[in-house]
């Protein structure tokens, strides 16, 4: 099983930028992604962004589309999540986790969720 461990998070004003670093351990096979997702009060954990560990394959949520980044350091086992241009909209809990999938269904592969790291964008 990976171990994921989130970081990064803060307060930012709109239209700023931060980076997320997703860290994990454990047996990362292949085909499997790097998934970042996001849980705002009141509502679903929804997919975000997410990254093949076999190649740079990605995978965006249409709401970050052009305005987030996802890379990653196999050497590192990092995957970060870079936020630009931010709304008040993405402020949210951010939680990354691996997986067989990416994209919408993603959350629903997830065993267990890590504290996740919690951006919050001012407006």
């Amino acid at each position: 099983q990976v171990q994921a461990v989130e970081s990064g998070g803060g307060l930012v004003q709109a239209g700023g930028s931060l980076r997320l670093s997703c860290a994990a351990s454990g047996r990362i096979f292949n085909f499997y992604y790097i998934n970042w997702f996001r849980q705002a009060p009141g509502k679903e954990r929804e997919f975000v962004a997410g990254i093949r560990w076999s190649d740079t394959a990605t995978v965006y949520a249409d709401s970050v589309k052009g305005r987030f980044s996802i890379s990653k350091d196999n050497a590192q086992n990092t995957v970060y999540l870079r936020m630009n241009s931010l709304k008040p909209e993405d402020t949210a809990v951010y939680y990354c986790a691996a997986g067989p999938l990416s994209g919408k269904l993603a959350p629903t592969t997830v065993r267990e969720w890590g504290q996740g790291t919690q951006v919050t964008v001012s407006s």
